[in-house]
């Protein structure tokens, strides 16, 4: 008796993939790009279902495909979406230099955290000094901002500050189509 052929990952006839994506510790750069697809953004939402992200603004995540995460962990809540996300999707893609390696917001981790909030909300200039916030509504911040591998597994870096439209194009598309991500040098940018 012969086994059945191995089906794809993707294979689902009549599904749409499932993608998510989350903004985390960055300026939302990503995202920008994400839209600077222009008219393959409609190409793209007949090939996948969008799920959680601030393009949808649906606010649960649900079982997806790919899961696409921009930004460092800074704090106990983007920890908390990054470890939900990898949970909830087949694929976790770190998308930016801040995902990959922490970026900007990683330039406090050699001033301790303590003399940062001092002088963002105590010390800085033009400031009242009305203390540091304490409001339990606020996530703990971590003491260092991590690149997300440092948290959770990842299979693809998008790397780019940010990652062009053609960049994020050819990611996408190579993973829905279950071939090699394979980025050209024109592709890559840090602006």
């Amino acid at each position: 008796m012969n086994a059945p052929a191995p089906r794809s990952p993707w294979d689902r006839p009549g599904a749409k993939l499932r993608v998510a994506t989350a903004s985390l510790a960055g300026c939302f750069g990503c995202h920008m790009s994400l839209l600077d697809l222009d008219e393959r953004f409609l190409d793209l939402v007949e090939l996948v279902a969008l799920d959680r992200t601030p393009l949808t603004d649906i606010k649960h995540l649900g079982p997806c495909d790919i899961g696409l995460i921009e930004g460092g962990a800074a704090n106990a809540e983007n920890v908390e979406v990054l470890r939900e996300f990898r949970r909830n999707c087949r694929v976790l893609v770190a998308v930016g230099a801040c995902a990959i390696t922490g970026g900007i917001p990683a330039m406090r981790n050699n001033v301790p955290l303590a003399e940062c909030l001092h002088e963002a909300f105590v010390r800085g200039q033009g400031l009242v000094d009305r203390g540091i916030p304490d409001d339990p509504e606020l996530p703990l911040l971590l003491s260092q901002v991590h690149p997300i591998h440092e948290v959770v597994r990842v299979d693809h870096f998008l790397p780019g500050c940010p990652p062009s439209a053609d960049a994020i194009w050819s990611l996408l598309t190579a993973v829905l189509e279950g071939r090699a991500v394979v980025l050209p040098w024109e592709q890559l940018h840090y602006d």
